[in-house]
């Protein structure tokens, strides 16, 4: 089964930073609970405006530097990635 757009960004924030993978999760949780969309249906699309939006401020919170630049990189990776599409909730 391909790789949801959620797992790829929960795991690229993993790689980048320090936290472990339930923190990372947990962020971007928090990112889309603020932007009001739900884990198990968010788009790719949706998490890209997430990403450039909620998430950098959220790595903040966390410790995390060079946060505008790694979720830049995550877009762009993004971008060169296929995902299964969202399941309706």
């Amino acid at each position: 089964m391909a790789e949801s757009a959620f797992e790829f960004v929960c795991a690229e924030i993993e790689q980048a930073t320090s936290l472990n993978a339930l923190e990372a999760r947990g962020t971007v949780r928090l990112a889309l609970k603020s932007a009001g969309v739900d884990a198990r249906s968010v788009s790719a699309a949706q998490l890209k405006v997430i990403l450039d939006k909620l998430i950098p401020s959220e790595l903040k919170k966390r410790g995390c530097e060079h946060e505008d630049n790694m979720c830049k990189q995550i877009t762009t990776r993004m971008a060169k990635s296929h995902f299964e599409a969202a399941r309706a909730a």
